[in-house]
């Protein structure tokens, strides 16, 4: 029987940081996302993220109906993952009205448009009640970043990120974090059973080496 692959345990650098900044050169992965804007604690936000988790579980179990995509294997589904930002300025941890987001989760390289097709026509069958007219599949290319686990609150992420961008500043790095390359969060944790203290989060903000002139 081969191993079920556990992408948070089979790639920890891209999943399991240490609580202290790191570089990392992120490779182009497959995800289903949608976008919204708001404060995630808006009924928007939390339909959306229980579409992903349907048809994301619609792909999984796909082997049970027959339907089987071609090199399948078995596999522990990934993470919820976030982008955010706002139209213009900064983006802002504290003011949260303004933001606009991205939540998605990773699909093992297997899955592709024709799977993801199959997954809403059918999670549509059985899930009417649902609103997918936002689900899209694509290539998320994120390339060079700094990263780091929080592990505490939502509310106190404001401390990593002073981390990262101390980190930044020191290793001679440019923020890039803006309305293009966009902050993002990994949730480790399920914020209905675990307590806020013990929560796991990775931060990740792109970055971009400076140009040197040459004369």
């Amino acid at each position: 029987m081969s191993k079920k692959v556990d992408f948070k345990k089979d790639y920890k650098d891209l999943y399991l940081p240490k609580t202290r900044p790191m570089l990392i050169d992120v490779p182009p992965m497959n995800f289903i996302m949608m976008d919204g804007a708001g404060d995630p604690n808006h009924e928007e936000y939390q339909q959306a993220v229980g579409a992903l988790y349907a048809l994301t579980f619609t792909i999984k179990m796909s082997k049970m109906s027959g339907n089987q995509p071609p090199g399948d294997y078995e596999y522990v589904v990934p993470p919820l993952e976030g982008l955010w930002w706002i139209s213009g300025g900064a983006f802002s941890l504290n003011e949260r009205n303004n933001w606009l987001w991205t939540s998605m989760i990773r699909q093992p390289e297997f899955i592709n448009p024709a799977v993801f097709a199959w997954a809403l026509k059918e999670c549509r069958r059985k899930k009417p009640e649902l609103d997918l007219s936002k689900a899209r599949f694509g290539t998320f290319a994120e390339g060079l970043c700094v990263q780091i686990m929080h592990i505490g609150p939502y509310s106190d992420e404001p401390r990593s990120i002073a981390m990262l961008k101390t980190f930044i500043e020191l290793n001679g790095l440019v923020d890039q974090t803006g309305s293009e390359r966009k902050h993002h969060e990994i949730y480790l944790s399920d914020p209905r059973k675990t307590a806020p203290e013990k929560l796991k989060t990775v931060l990740r903000l792109p970055v971009a080496r400076p140009i040197t002139m040459k004369v």
